[in-house]
């Protein structure tokens, strides 16, 4: 329904000479998108009100709404085209009264978990890129489109949204940093059941896509597909899920994101996690269910390693602590990180492994294969572990889909399904196997994935035992065509 209007905006941002990537696309749609989406919340809120026979309060003040300098309307309800700002005049307006307007919403709000405080941290965030007035009124034209009143409505632009997100990839690095396979991220989820009244948490959001298949699934009614009392969707919308992201524009996409998959007010705090030091960290902020990717790869400045136990530049093994630190006793959590984690030798990989054997229940390791993430070159597991009583077993799962992953031919949900299933009993199979802690060298305390269940490849055989096949196979040939020759 929606697809063709998405493109038309893509193309009007191309021929933009302030819109250069898909990065540039996404960012500038989100500012639009999310007015829009505004503007259409507010619909629903007043009729509601109307309903009710009561007054109803406006977040964004008259001038300054969707229908009054985006899309302006005549009397029959059609676009006012002589009314509508374009050219220089819609610029102005845009960076000069508008932004500014919006950006003072940060200071106005009462606290960081409302819908004005959102509005004025997303527009202090970014600016307008698009350079001309008549592309961005194309571009309004095109998102006046949309419509967020339904839940097949929204449900098809979170898909479409979803899309765009996946396609940053193809931006760089940075765009890609963004994006986790859905079909990894729906069987983490599977493993970990979550529950309504939990609360989740990602302390390194990106575009949020943990949160967004969380919401999904508890939305969904969980694991035994439950009906949902009224108390529960309060719950869901307002204390379950929470998130920190430090990049602007990863920031303003996971907002997005999360409100395009029906939470009104996402819980995300625009900042740097590792800058928070772990003594800070007390039981009223820890939560049940940790989900997350976090970058890999990346070096911290030494002020920021002081705020961890474990000295290290690393900074997916600073937020390996900070998850660690951030779950609540008996909480679960699953964390993709690169596999060098298992075996590395260094005095922090093996302190952390030491630590997370030691405090935690590492119960399972699934071993991604190679290109399950685009543009990434590194392989990665996931660590599923529960907090509060050490680790005796180690379950492994060897993921592979019989066929070499890319950009045309991703991770599917069903080549992750025989894990889910074997998981949920910790089978042996040849993609799985368990190993004893006792087992474990204490020196190294390495983790490294070692299948021995699998086939065994069948030996390499000498060169002479090769070429006397070949002369055989010849002799044999060649009687048979002579045999052949006396028939004919």
């Amino acid at each position: 329904m929606f697809e063709q209007t998405f493109k038309n905006i893509d193309d009007i941002f191309h021929k933009d000479a302030g819109c250069s990537s898909e990065l540039d696309y996404a960012e500038q749609s989100s500012w639009l998108l999310f007015l829009k989406y505004l503007d259409d919340l507010e619909y629903e809120k007043s009729l509601e009100a109307e309903l009710m026979d009561e007054p109803y309060q406006h977040i964004i003040d008259k001038d300054f709404r969707w229908s009054a300098w985006a899309a302006p309307k005549d009397a029959n309800g059609k676009p006012d085209h002589n009314n509508a700002l374009t050219g220089d005049d819609l610029i102005d307006f845009v960076d000069f009264k508008l932004f500014p307007y919006l950006k003072s919403f940060k200071q106005k709000a009462d606290r960081p978990d409302t819908i004005e405080y959102k509005i004025g941290q997303i527009f202090s965030e970014l600016r307008n890129k698009i350079q001309s007035g008549y592309s961005l009124r194309d571009a309004l034209d095109r998102i006046d489109e949309l419509r967020f009143r339904s839940q097949e409505e929204k449900h098809e632009l979170s898909h479409l949204y979803e899309t765009r997100i996946k396609n940053m990839g193809n931006a760089g690095r940075n765009g890609g940093e963004y994006y986790t396979p859905r079909p990894l991220i729906r069987a983490m989820i599977d493993v970990l059941q979550p529950k309504i009244g939990e609360t989740v948490y990602d302390g390194a959001a990106g575009s949020a896509g943990f949160l967004c298949e969380a919401y999904d699934y508890l939305r969904q009614g969980g694991r035994e597909q439950k009906q949902l009392s009224s108390s529960d969707l309060k719950t869901l919308q307002e204390k379950t899920f929470f998130a920190k992201e430090k990049k602007s524009l990863a920031y303003v996409i996971a907002i997005m994101n999360m409100i395009l998959h029906g939470i009104e007010a996402p819980n995300v705090m625009h900042t740097n996690t590792l800058a928070e030091s772990l003594q800070d960290i007390t039981p009223s902020n820890q939560h049940d269910i940790i989900l997350a990717n976090p970058p890999f790869g990346g070096k911290e400045r030494k002020e920021v390693q002081q705020n961890f136990p474990i000295k290290t530049g690393e900074t997916a093994f600073l937020f390996m602590q900070h998850f660690m630190k951030m779950l609540k006793p008996g909480g679960r959590a699953a964390i993709v990180i690169k596999n060098t984690f298992l075996s590395n030798t260094d005095n922090a990989s093996v302190a952390l492994r030491k630590e997370l054997l030691e405090n935690f229940n590492l119960h399972t390791v699934l071993d991604c294969p190679a290109k399950t993430f685009l543009g990434a070159g590194v392989k990665t597991v996931v660590l599923f572990f529960t907090k509060g009583e050490p680790t005796q077993k180690v379950w492994y799962y060897q993921l592979d889909p019989g066929r070499s992953l890319g950009k045309t031919n991703p991770l599917n949900d069903k080549d992750l399904a025989e894990f889910v299933e074997l998981k949920k009993t910790f089978a042996e199979s040849e993609k799985s196997w368990s190993i004893n802690v006792t087992d474990i060298d204490p020196s190294t305390w390495d983790l490294s994935v070692k299948n021995a269940n699998a086939p065994e490849a069948a030996a390499l055989r000498e060169p002479e035992e090769i070429i006397a096949e070949i002369i055989a196979l010849d002799t044999e040939s060649a009687a048979i065509l002579e045999s052949i020759q006396e028939l004919l």
